[in-house]
């Protein structure tokens, strides 16, 4: 059996047109290329990038994978973007300071949200939050 492939771009058109959401975002899937040290050392100035992502609405979501058996952090990482083009995610990889550095390496994956949901409760009392 021959495996079958599909223009993205007909994809997209074809979920937007049976009234599913649809939105284009960029998957950044971040890799240390030589060990935690790197890593650690690219930390603080990782974050302040991520934050500023963040503070601009730039940054869908962003944080680290455990390993499989959910016991360590082996200093792999995701950060989803809003950009105009895979080129502009690329941008936005390449200026992150765990990648310039050369602590981490990425490959970025266009990514289709189309389901799911977000709930957040806010109580008055306290001023408290929760994200489910």
């Amino acid at each position: 059996m021959t495996e079958q492939q599909f223009p993205w771009q007909e994809k997209v058109d074809d979920v937007r047109s049976k009234g599913i959401l649809g939105m284009q975002l960029y998957v950044i899937l971040t890799t240390p290329t030589d060990g935690m040290g790197p890593v650690l050392e690219n930390m603080g100035p990782h974050l302040a990038y991520q934050k500023k992502l963040q503070d601009e609405g730039i940054t869908f979501g962003a944080g680290p994978f455990a390993d499989d058996a959910e016991e360590f952090w082996q200093g792999d990482g995701m950060v989803i973007v809003r950009a105009a083009s895979l080129a502009e995610a690329g941008k936005f990889a390449a200026e992150d300071p765990m990648h310039s550095s050369g602590a981490r390496t990425f490959r970025i994956r266009p990514w289709l949200l189309n389901e799911g949901g977000l709930t957040v409760k806010v109580r008055y009392s306290d001023g408290g939050r929760d994200i489910l």
